[in-house]
């Protein structure tokens, strides 16, 4: 059991606050979306979120957790994400039940969802991880190896690269951690730069 006035504000305060800082920077609140993450937590929680707080995307870490609990999930009209590291072997069985693959680490990987993408004539979205701190520990590609990579997956049937993501290294405070997220927002915007040219 869960106290449902707790998670109730808690999204509004989570939610009033990308509000309030989408509009500092410039941007519309409508351009970013609150994805609740739902690792560990139990379905009636998950269920409450969606049906009673407007939660509409959710994000799995392990495929197994997911697996296990997606048939008792009411997930119409939500949108779906895997967050965590995925291995190759696990691809056949999340691929037909999420709407994203986060974190695709490298081009084994992207070739892997392709191969069972076209087996099973959907397309699957992804998002590639970039290793923004160049720390040894992480997955993710090297920001120098990227760009060739992103070419290669592109040409894969059955993919759309939809964008990119990182897990920046853990920091002491948020200015260090917001150097990694505007190093992000400025590779990106290169990249962009770069193909469409």
């Amino acid at each position: 059991s869960f106290d449902a006035s707790v998670l109730s504000d808690n999204i509004k305060y989570i939610t009033d606050d990308i509000a309030e800082a989408a509009i500092k920077s410039g941007r519309s609140p409508e351009d970013v979306r609150l994805m609740a993450v739902t690792k560990t937590v139990s379905v009636d929680k998950i269920n409450y979120a969606i049906d009673n707080c407007g939660i509409n995307l959710i994000g799995e870490n392990k495929v197994q957790e997911f697996v296990s609990k997606k048939d008792e999930l009411h997930l119409n009209g939500v949108e779906k994400h895997l967050i965590g590291h995925l291995q190759t072997n696990k691809v056949k069985k999340i691929l037909p039940l999420v709407d994203m693959i986060q974190s695709v680490d490298s081009f084994h990987l992207a070739q892997a969802i392709s191969k069972e993408a076209v087996k099973l004539d959907i397309n699957a979205n992804i998002l590639l991880e970039v290793n923004i701190g160049d720390e040894e520990s992480k997955t993710g590609f090297d920001k120098v190896e990227f760009l060739e990579s992103l070419e290669a997956i592109s040409l894969l049937p059955n993919v759309s690269v939809k964008g990119i993501m990182t897990i920046p290294p853990i920091c002491d405070n948020d200015l260090k951690l917001e150097k990694y997220f505007s190093m992000m927002s400025d590779y990106y915007n290169e990249i962009k730069e770069k193909l469409t040219k």
